[in-house]
């Protein structure tokens, strides 16, 4: 088993082109699955089955592991199997017929259009201000994740045509446009980077030292400058993000364009903004419908 497993961390380095964060997520959860079957004197992949991996979840499950990070568990088990099947080293797959617990599904927080702005309008005093502005505009424009946008390079964006070019989760390459607002934040930024960074440096969000900016220093930066306009909401990228989604769905109701614009391989991911969305839409029936109104 541990050498069919190594081989298959191998396969999704190589050929699924997995980043190096989900690679060791991969690795960690199977070595949880590893280190059961050997416990239980499994050392052959044909001898797995069902009843096994229903024993492994369960186990994980009494430890205090939640649904969503015990579907994850599933998903590499599964992952690992249908190599399997592929390589001829098994002859089912055995996690295919377990499935996780349920767990309640949590709404992503967002802030509404209101806030947005109180964040966005900082005193752009100093280059470091700047480079905050641009920063938190093209999250709220685009949509980008934390990754994406602190390993973005000045190739990727064509600030004529505002457009930006990105590569998310599994190696999936997706344009997304970028605001007027936003492409005036960037274009003041690259104006004043140069007292970060030399012109060399391919970078487009860099450190006080000149060196690529750290997404710890994105996460503490936009925490500060939340802090500093008075919004008491906790503030971090991916709520940024969260609201981009929200607002154009609230917008235009179009789905498949906001999956499109986040970089969702499945559209079921995508599909969490319509609760939200309808929970806007429910507060607007309340207040306004005659029999909805309470006395």
């Amino acid at each position: 088993m541990r050498k069919a497993a190594a081989d298959f961390f191998v396969y999704l380095k190589n050929e699924r082109g997995l980043s190096a964060r989900t690679l060791t997520a991969y690795q960690r959860d199977i070595e949880q699955l590893l280190q059961f079957l050997e416990s239980h004197e499994i050392e052959q992949p044909r001898q797995v089955t069902q009843h096994h991996i229903r024993a492994f979840i369960a186990q994980r499950h009494r430890q205090g592991l939640g649904g969503k990070s015990l579907q994850r568990l599933l998903s590499a088990i599964r992952g690992l199997f249908r190599w399997l099947l592929r390589e001829g080293l098994a002859e089912h797959n055995p996690a295919t017929p377990v499935r996780a617990p349920k767990s309640p599904r949590h709404l992503p927080a967002t802030l509404d259009a209101d806030s947005i702005r109180q964040l966005l309008e900082i005193p752009c005093d100093t280059p470091l201000a700047i480079r905050d502005k641009a920063i938190m505009e093209l999250f709220y424009s685009s949509g980008l994740r934390l990754s994406e946008l602190a390993t973005l390079r000045w190739e990727q964006l064509d600030l004529v045509s505002g457009m930006v070019t990105v590569t998310g989760k599994g190696n999936r390459t997706r344009m997304v446009p970028v605001g007027r607002m936003a492409t005036e934040a960037l274009l003041e930024w690259r104006k004043n980077r140069g007292v970060f960074a030399s012109f060399e440096q391919p970078f487009v969000f860099v450190s006080q030292r000149g060196t690529p900016i750290a997404t710890r220093t994105i996460q503490s930066r936009i925490r500060y400058w939340a802090k500093r306009q008075g919004i008491p909401q906790n503030i971090y990228p991916h709520l940024l993000r969260h609201s981009f989604a929200s607002h154009v769905l609230e917008s235009s109701g179009d789905l498949r364009a906001v999956q499109e614009l986040l970089g969702h391989a499945d559209i079921s991911t995508t599909q969490i903004y319509t609760h939200l969305d309808f929970q806007h839409l429910a507060k607007v029936y309340d207040k306004a419908h005659p029999r909805a109104k309470k006395k």
